[in-house]
């Protein structure tokens, strides 16, 4: 049996979603049409905006449906840029692509805010920052993760959400790794826009939403019916979106539960540490997601240690999923400005919903096995193998 430590990449759909998607797709009806099939799917939508809204405190007319959380992403940056006016655009060093490639094809000026060791924003950077801003450098929007995808850290985003309205600013949150691990308040945050994606929770993928503040400025990204009052065209995913309230309304009811998986994560940090001191633990210093480790063994590179784990029946990941595949160090890696062989020896272990110790313990046992295999610069070579 196969132990999968990679959530933060996808996680289980869980059992009520899958119940309520399977109920939904037994009926017909596209919710924007008026006959009494198309009005029974909308009634359908619309509850499932209502507990959405509910589980993030914010209006259920402030909740745009997408088909996930790049498209919400891409929504709201276009829309404080076309809508809102913004002419810069500042982004955290260790945004999603969603953000940071959406930035630059943006074609205005991009500034990058830098983090700490830990892996967190200071916010006296963005304070300087926007004191310094004139009437010259026009509206800014700060786009920014509400926790991180590789670390689990969470960054401040009440506090810079506050400093950019001051300045006049918009401000953009992926909550995407947030919501349904720690509680997420909307109307608390203060940020004009928070986007969400269902399968982070156990919801379905291809599903997600984009929270907009009755005064954030709203501009259609593409062309179509008109659906999601003309903020989003394309008709309406009935089944997924009933899925993802689904999810998170559970998830929402079990943070205390989830926030237990802390331990699981402290021990099998601690495990490895044991037999590798020279493990870098990512923002261990820093508030972060319960159920995120993030770690280096410098010259031990993660995508070989994701293959040896692989082997052994264990899923982890090497950081996003959406950017895997390459040979470059892990972007937190050279954010941080970790050595380069440490930056590529980058990994991050993710529980989920529905882990058990157990799978800590599988995790353990097959990276300490695979760990005296790895030929790593820092090991001594046994001295009969000297000369």
């Amino acid at each position: 049996m196969r132990t999968y430590l990679d959530h933060n990449a996808t996680t289980p759909v869980r059992p009520a979603a899958m119940a309520a998607m399977t109920e939904v797709m037994t009926h017909v009806g596209n919710p924007s049409s008026v006959h009494a099939d198309g009005q029974a799917a909308l009634a359908r939508v619309e509850a499932a905006r209502r507990v959405v809204g509910k589980a993030l405190r914010a209006r259920p007319e402030d909740v745009i449906f997408t088909s996930g959380g790049t498209e919400a992403l891409n929504l709201a940056l276009h829309a404080a840029i076309t809508a809102g006016g913004a002419d810069r655009i500042i982004v955290t060093a260790l945004e999603h692509e969603a953000v940071a490639a959406t930035a630059r094809a943006s074609g205005l000026p991009v500034e990058t805010w830098p983090v700490n060791a830990d892996g967190i924003v200071e916010i006296s950077w963005l304070a300087d920052r926007l004191s310094a801003w004139s009437d010259d450098d026009g509206r800014p929007v700060l786009a920014m993760m509400l926790a991180s995808n590789e670390t689990g850290t969470i960054q401040p985003v009440r506090d810079a959400a506050a400093l950019v309205r001051g300045a006049g600013g918009l401000s953009v949150v992926d909550a995407i790794q947030a919501v349904g691990k720690v509680d997420v308040d909307f109307a608390a945050q203060g940020c004009d826009y928070l986007a969400i994606s269902a399968h982070k929770f156990g919801g379905p993928q291809g599903v997600g939403a984009l929270l907009a503040a009755c005064d954030a400025p709203m501009s259609r990204h593409h062309h179509g019916g008109g659906q999601e009052k003309g903020r989003r065209a394309g008709t309406l995913n009935v089944a997924g979106i009933v899925g993802l309230a689904t999810a998170l309304d559970e998830a929402a009811a079990t943070l205390a539960e989830y926030s237990a998986l802390a331990a699981q994560r402290d021990r099998m940090a601690t495990a490895i540490r044991a037999v590798a001191p020279e493990m870098i633990e990512i923002g261990a210093g820093a508030p972060r997601l319960p159920n995120t480790l993030g770690m280096s063994l410098p010259g031990w590179p993660g995508a070989t240690q994701v293959m040896a784990l692989d082997l052994d029946g264990v899923s982890i990941s090497a950081g996003s999923a959406c950017s895997s595949g390459t040979s470059k160090g892990s972007k937190v890696g050279t954010a941080l400005g970790l050595p380069e062989d440490a930056s590529q020896g980058f990994v991050r272990v993710s529980l989920g919903w529905n882990s058990k110790p157990d799978d800590a313990d599988a995790f353990i046992k097959a990276w300490t096995a695979a760990y005296p295999r790895a030929a790593l610069p820092s090991k001594k070579m046994p001295e009969e193998a000297v000369g």
